[in-house]
């Protein structure tokens, strides 16, 4: 593995420029077709210096060079947004660039995916300590199979689901078929966002790494650690231990620890997020500093719609804790794990009583957004006008047990010790 990294010093562009050749140097990539696996703009990562130094890095030593954005499922990037995430408009790279291609990840086109096999459920079973028990197909994108070697770029993260973010993770559920992305979020709804983000090791990131190793495909990792748009390590060679290392230098640099609990949180997300969706991640990343029946106001007066790709079926299931849908078996087997996944998280931790049928959520989540309130009580949130809040009222408070989170699901909060 090559690299570099610091949670004080700032990489400049060619401190990156020499950890990308050192690293590829002795990567058998001469006369191949490579794939490159990036990031879309709901990831802070500079793209655009990337973009520029593999080309200038791999022109006339690769054969082919393409590009397939991890969407996951979310929606696919439109032209526009194409240009801004590598930093060059489509008429000039096809000057400059000629020949490579990008393409968005197409999750639920059967005809864009391949199976590569499964996990079988002994092994299942084993790396998730037998929270799931059953095969998992593996299903990737088919450009995968195009190319002879894939390189996987993006940083690395505190992350709800898997722990960190980062890694073979941009391959489930980056450029993954539907069963394993819903396979990997409801298990990690199982353990709970809560006692999962910001852990290197947790069973979805042991399920990712067997799944990984179905990929017959060579695989070598550009993994970053960023703050901002401030980059402060680069690592390449093996996913693992890319990955890992990146995921050491993200904990240093993206987990606060709060002295104590708050009783009230003002979480602004970060403007790269456009729906519910994906600016969750600024209740995912306070939870654990908010106090026993505390709230968290999710203040994003830009947000108008709770999922692109999933409203629908959010609409129609709702927010609720996880033992709302494990203690009703049979009930929601028909909606999709990932689905669960995204109503747990957002709800949080709380109990269910299948007697009374009483739901209580550990904290209160209430939007103050631009999604109508009708919606915000039909989907189990709460509702503030969002035309009511100065968050300047809400700043310096923090003796009271208020707290103001900007660019909120970039910075994970814990509580220390008591």
């Amino acid at each position: 593995m090559h690299g570099n990294g610091s949670a004080t010093d700032v990489l400049t562009d060619d401190d990156v420029a020499s950890i990308l050749a050192s690293g590829l140097d002795g990567v058998e990539l001469d006369g191949k077709r490579v794939l490159v696996i990036v990031p879309d703009s709901t990831r802070h990562a500079p793209i655009p210096l990337m973009f520029r130094l593999l080309h200038e890095l791999l022109q006339g030593r690769v054969a082919e060079l393409a590009y397939l954005v991890a969407l996951g499922t979310h929606p696919p990037m439109d032209e526009a947004a194409i240009d801004a995430l590598v930093g060059v408009p489509a008429a000039r790279r096809a000057e400059h660039y000629p020949g490579v291609r990008i393409a968005n990840h197409a999750w639920d086109d059967p005809s864009a995916l391949v199976q590569l096999g499964a996990v079988p459920a002994d092994d299942v079973s084993e790396v998730t300590g037998g929270l799931l028990d059953s095969d998992v197909p593996v299903v990737l994108n088919r450009m995968l199979l195009d190319a002879d070697h894939v390189l996987i770029c993006g940083p690395v993260f505190p992350h709800e689901v898997a722990g960190f973010s980062g890694g073979a993770k941009y391959l489930f559920p980056g450029i993954a078929g539907p069963e394993i992305i819903d396979a990997t979020h409801w298990l990690g709804a199982i353990v709970t966002s809560s006692a999962t983000i910001g852990i290197k090791d947790t069973p979805v990131r042991r399920l990712i790494h067997r799944a990984a190793e179905l990929v017959p495909r060579p695989i070598t990792c550009i993994a970053m650690a960023v703050t901002g748009h401030e980059l402060h390590g680069v690592y390449v060679g093996d996913h693992i231990e890319t990955w890992s290392a990146a995921a050491d230098l993200a904990g240093e640099l993206g987990i606060t620890t709060v002295a104590r609990r708050f009783h009230r949180v003002l979480s602004i997300p970060s403007p790269i997020y456009d729906d519910l969706w994906t600016a969750a991640k600024a209740m995912y990343k306070t939870e654990p500093a908010i106090a026993d029946g505390g709230e968290v106001v999710i203040y994003a007066p830009h947000l108008h719609e709770i999922s692109y790709t999933h409203g629908a079926i959010i609409d129609a299931v709702g927010y609720h804790v996880r033992d709302y849908f494990t203690l009703q078996p049979g009930r929601f087997d028909d909606v999709p794990g990932m689905i669960k996944a995204h109503s747990t998280h957002v709800k949080g931790l709380g109990s269910y009583d299948p007697a009374t049928q009483v739901e209580t959520p550990r904290i209160a989540v209430t939007l103050a957004t631009g999604i109508p309130e009708s919606r915000c009580r039909t989907v189990n949130l709460g509702y503030l006008d969002h035309r009511t809040i100065d968050p300047d009222e809400w700043e310096g408070r923090e003796d009271e047990g208020v707290l103001v989170v900007h660019n909120a699901g970039e910075m994970l909060y814990r509580a220390g010790p008591a």
